[in-house]
């Protein structure tokens, strides 16, 4: 099999059947020595010989519906079965579609940057809702937290973060109803991390090697000195071992448990065991889908200049949006290191919260409030930074 079906593989796997793209990596081989390596063939396989593959009867079914819709809709001409070399990301910049190494996997993910200076930063006033200003707030953290980590699992850990915070709040002021996957047992026995006090279920990434050299350049804020934090972990006993012999944790996702209450895909027990390979189909929260959302979410605030003027494509709007996300995390950025040298780890954590809230838009109270948008002021966010 050469390396373009793997690759066309991986993106079927991927993005039509929904399969974490770590996840299918692993199953390449398994699907080579049944001779099922393509959609089409795929297409015409029972589903209980891609369930032995996969380990899900519900998982197994889904991935048979796309390859029948995709060889289908090949078969029809609608679908160009060859590699797509690059596309365009919201940001404008290019991107190679065969991203099939951790490294190339983590450059897919960098998010757009800025040089601009206090006086350019001050001046910047976008227009957002609260989440996901708290989602960039928790993915800097993460660099200072988890420098460990690459940022394929910062983005999925901080999107954990909201969304535990995000159903928390929901049942609170009565948006959502009854309990939250985590209080109903689902994910009970699997590791976890606490952010700014929340606890947020993951799972180990074992194998993910991101790091092009020991030395590592410092990709995405990976360079910094402080110690990371641990992994609290509840019963994986043989798991504790494992880790208590390396120097690091290995990368980890989010577990998205409301997914997995919804879908209930490892059957009626919420609670499930902690074999390595018990794990490996269960709902995350993606990077991609992370990043996409920062991308979306920072606006220009409107302004008397603006009205009147014909709207922007849709294009030049989303790079507006990608400047805003790079002038936020530039300015979340400076805060950080300002603080960085003379506050641990813990402390950092314990203060993100209380400077999130400081900036955070100004919106109705209580349920009225939920999604509401309104200004948000860089000047605010580097007020927050340690006096010289």
């Amino acid at each position: 099999m050469s390396a373009t079906e793997i690759q066309a593989l991986l993106r079927f796997l991927s993005a039509d059947a929904k399969v974490p793209l770590a996840t299918a990596m692993t199953k390449v081989k398994d699907l080579q020595k049944a001779n099922l390596d393509s959609p089409e063939k795929l297409a015409k396989a029972k589903v209980g010989v891609i369930q032995h593959i996969f380990g899900e009867e519900k998982l197994a079914k889904y991935i048979l519906t796309a390859a029948r819709r995709v060889a289908k809709k090949r078969a029809a001409g609608d679908i160009d079965s060859g590699p797509s070399p690059k596309k365009k990301r919201r940001d404008g910049s290019l991107v190679s579609e065969e991203t099939t190494t951790p490294a190339e996997i983590e450059e897919s993910l960098a998010l757009p940057t800025c040089a601009d200076g206090d006086d350019e930063l001050s001046r910047a006033v976008l227009f957002t809702n609260r989440a996901p200003l708290a989602l960039a707030f928790v993915l800097t953290l993460l660099k200072h937290s988890m420098p460990e980590q690459p940022l394929s699992s910062r983005l999925s850990l901080a999107q954990g973060y909201i969304g535990v915070t995000s159903k928390a709040r929901a049942l609170y002021l009565g948006i959502d109803s009854g309990k939250s996957a985590e209080e109903e047992g689902f994910g009970e026995g699997q590791p976890s991390v606490t952010i700014t006090g929340k606890e947020v279920k993951v799972l180990r990434r074992w194998g993910y090697e991101w790091r092009e050299n020991e030395e590592g350049a410092d990709q995405h804020g990976q360079g910094t000195q402080k110690e990371g934090r641990s992994l609290k972990t509840e019963t994986d006993e043989a798991d504790v071992n494992a880790d208590s012999q390396e120097n690091e944790q290995p990368p980890l996702w989010a577990l998205d448990l409301e997914a997995l209450k919804k879908s209930n895909t490892i059957g009626s027990t919420p609670a499930l065991g902690q074999s390595r390979q018990g794990t490996s189909n269960l709902p995350i929260h993606t990077p991609q889908s992370a990043r996409s959302y920062l991308l979306k979410a920072f606006d220009t605030a409107p302004s008397a200049e603006a009205e009147g003027m014909k709207k922007p494509s849709a294009a030049a709007k989303a790079a507006e949006k990608g400047r805003n996300l790079g002038k936020l995390l530039r300015a979340l950025d400076l805060l950080y290191e300002s603080w960085a040298a003379t506050l641990t780890v813990e402390e950092l954590d314990k203060r993100t919260w209380g400077w999130y809230v400081k900036v955070r838009p100004a919106v109705a109270d209580g349920a009225a409030g939920w999604g509401g948008k309104n200004t948000l002021k860089l000047a605010d966010v580097l007020a927050l930074r340690r006096e010289p």
